[in-house]
Formats: structure tokens, sequence, C-alpha cells
């Protein structure tokens, strides 16, 4: 990047998402569980993240296992408890892994801006990152559970701008979810919706990539088609 370029880009620092961008989950066993015990297809998730189950996790107010026994208790009135609480655990425990083509381009991009993760994420995150190599990725985490205080409230939007040091509408946000998107563009932030690695290189300044590389990985969500979306002014 040039210094003119540099000069005119819209943003000095980068907020970014961790599970959907970043990290993956590895649902294959929990699957298998499922139909073993007869139940639809993603039963499990429906139970484990209603916001009466997850958000106390997320906001750091009960541990892993205190979560686990309340998704044995939502799918208890289906299955026997041993079964429930061996979805629940299937679940908790399901191995992940981060995409490294996202990895290497905020990597490049903390060369040049100050990182900082936002993610709605357990008391466990700090851990994961480093069983995944990538204590390091970011010059700042902002973890829900460690700051009580979740996406999509505007909260830890402002939490992670200070972080960074920079205004709200000199950031570039990074998230799979449009309601997330939708909370930081109105704080004066620029938006990317996320669907794929592709998507980050014309926002983050890396020019366009017509083919994804073979090691990408994709959310499995469905969703609009993948846009920036121009942040407005709006009182810090």
């Amino acid at each position: 990047m040039t210094t003119s370029q540099a000069a005119n880009r819209p943003f000095d620092a980068v907020l970014c998402d961790v599970d959907n961008v970043i990290r993956f989950y590895d649902t294959t066993r929990l699957a298998r569980l499922e139909r073993l015990a007869g139940l639809a297809p993603g039963t499990t998730m429906e139970v484990a993240y209603a916001p009466e189950t997850d958000l106390p996790l997320l906001l750091g107010e009960i541990t892993q296992r205190q979560w686990v026994e309340s998704i044995a208790l939502g799918l208890s009135a289906h299955v026997s408890r041993a079964r429930a609480r061996e979805l629940a655990w299937a679940l908790a425990e399901a191995p992940f892994r981060a995409d490294e083509v996202v990895v290497d381009l905020l990597r490049r991009v903390r060369a040049r801006m100050p990182l900082v993760l936002v993610t709605n994420a357990t008391l466990e995150l700090k851990n994961d990152l480093a069983s995944l190599g990538l204590a390091d990725l970011a010059d700042h985490v902002v973890s829900s559970a460690r700051v009580g205080v979740a996406k999509p409230d505007p909260k830890i939007y402002r939490i992670a701008a200070g972080r960074a040091g920079v205004t709200m509408d000199r950031c570039l946000f990074v998230d799979d979810q449009l309601e997330n998107i939708e909370a930081a563009v109105a704080l004066g932030m620029t938006g990317v919706h996320y669907r794929e690695p592709a998507d980050l290189h014309e926002p983050l300044g890396f020019g366009r990539k017509a083919t994804p590389s073979p090691q990408t990985l994709s959310s499995s969500r469905t969703g609009p088609e993948s846009r920036t979306v121009p942040g407005r002014s709006a009182p810090q």
C-alpha cells in the first residue's frame, strides 16, 4: 500500500469477530449422535444457543459445565437425561480449527494498524486461542465473557474502539452476523459482512482475489451476499 492509499483509507483499525470468521467447529460427532437419538439435525444447537441458555455463558455468569447442564435439561424432554448430557458435551467439546487464510490476512493487517478481536465468547477463549497458536494474533481481545457485555450491545463496540485507540468512524468491523454489523454501522463504523476469506481482500486493502485458496473454510450459515457497509457518523 502506498502512502497515498494509506492516507485515503476509511479506517485506522480493524475489529474482527472470531467464530465463523477465524474459528470453525466440527460438529460431525454431534450430528451423528442426534441421528442415533432420533432428533432433528440442529436440535442441540437450537437449545444451546437460545438466549436464556447461551447468554449467561457469554456474559461470564456461568461455567461451561453449568451451560452443559442447562442444555441437557432442555433436551431431556426429548431424550433420556444420559443421552441429553452426551449430546450437550458433544457440542461443548466439538473440535475447532482456524482458517489459515483469514489468519494470514489479519496478521498482515496488524503489521500496519491495530487489530482487535471482538467476540461473544466464553471464559475459555484465551486458552482456545493459545491452542490454535493465535495468542499473539491481535493487539487486544475483547471477549463478552470478560467485559460482561455482548454484541450487538453498543457498549462492546465502544470498548473495542477504545482498546484500538481510534474513534468509531475510523474502525472497520468484520462479522458473519448482520445484526452485529448493523449495530457497528449505527455507531459510525464501516462494516464487512463475512462469508468467505475472499470477502476481506478488497476491504482490507489487499485487492480482489478471484479464487479462494483451497484452505478456505466458509461458514455454513446462509444469508445475503457479503458486502461492505459504509458507516455513518454517530455520537461517540
